[in-house]
């Protein structure tokens, strides 16, 4: 199956990798508008089969969290396999990241959390990136090296929230870690479950659109999940 996106894997030479970021650095601001913008990171390994098939049906409800703010941008990040890692476009509305979704499947492989920071922090240098949801259960890597990148994401003011499926201890310090770094928050959810998913990916895309006030709105109106959200902000 063809995968949509283009392809933001890392392993070729430093060279390679200079040369991306300084294009990216060339291009300039583009100028300012209202609508957010979120980059929305998932594992697709193997194992995340019932979750990606969750997230897609629920991936429609920042777009209508974020719609009374301005409105949000999101771009699908997704890794699998044992060295693919994928951006799509900036996407405006529910369908289109729905759409790009569906021709997405599964594969076996390791993690590739280090990608997606990297992404993320040479797409804010291009933009303001609202915020970076990370979607997993596992992390394959050098948990140092992971916080390290952090620690860059967050001099760029991108707060990473980090929605870990499971119990894994590994995991559950290093995604608390990479949240708390960067000023974010870091939760736990259950795939049988999908309602407290629902409603953080919401919280996010509220943080990512309207900002700390918009969150603090959501809270004081009754969102369980902006009120978790806040409790670890800084």
């Amino acid at each position: 199956m063809p995968s949509p996106g283009k392809d933001i894997t890392q392993g070729s030479s430093s060279s390679d990798i200079d040369a991306f970021l300084d294009r990216a650095r060339q291009v300039g601001k583009p100028a300012a508008n209202s609508r957010g913008r979120l980059i929305f990171a998932l594992d697709a390994t193997l194992s995340r089969q019932p979750t990606w098939d969750i997230a897609q049906s629920l991936q429609g409800r920042m777009f209508d969290a974020a719609a009374g703010l301005g409105g949000l941008d999101v771009q699908l990040v997704y890794f699998r396999g044992l060295n693919e890692c994928r951006a799509s476009r900036f996407v405006t509305n529910g369908d289109g990241l729905a759409a790009l979704m569906s021709k997405i499947d599964v594969r076996g492989g390791e993690t590739q959390i280090g990608k997606v920071l990297n992404h993320t922090m040479a797409e804010a240098k291009v933009e303001k990136v609202g915020a970076l949801v990370f979607v997993g259960d596992a992390v394959e890597e050098n948990a140092d090296e992971l916080c390290a990148q952090a620690g860059e994401v967050s001099l760029l003011g991108v707060k990473a929230f980090m929605f870990h499926e499971g119990h894994d201890p590994d995991a559950a310090r290093c995604f608390r870690e990479i949240a708390r770094i960067t000023g974010g928050a870091y939760a736990t959810f259950d795939a049988a479950a999908p309602k407290r998913l629902a409603g953080l990916l919401a919280a996010a895309a509220v943080y990512a659109a309207g900002g700390r006030a918009a969150l603090e709105k959501q809270a004081l109106e009754g969102g369980d999940a902006a009120k978790l959200l806040l409790t670890q902000m800084r």
